[in-house]
């Protein structure tokens, strides 16, 4: 194992947004399951693309986007990918 730091799990979305909420419900579960399994779990961070308008512009279309180390995932709505993508990210 290493010990390097884990890289941090960042959905965009924008207040009002119902897909937002609904894959910060899916990734809290993920990362719930991840502790009890005993696996490594990233911090999950939040911005809002309002704040940004090179995020409002790049993102606007296609939140939630979920970014965990190098990788995307944008229209993130699926359990099954957002597993996929810690499980590919952290526990290679």
């Amino acid at each position: 194992m290493h010990d390097a730091p884990l890289p941090d799990l960042v959905l965009y979305g924008r207040p009002g947004c119902h897909l937002c909420d609904e894959t910060r419900g899916l990734l809290s579960a993920l990362i719930e399951e991840r502790l009890r399994a005993g696996l490594p779990a990233p911090t999950l961070l939040e911005r809002n693309i309002e704040a940004d308008p090179a995020w409002e512009q790049a993102f606007f279309t296609s939140i939630p986007v979920v970014e965990l180390g190098d990788r995307r995932l944008e229209l993130a709505t699926s359990a099954a990918k957002l597993r996929r993508l810690l499980s590919d990210v952290l526990d290679a």
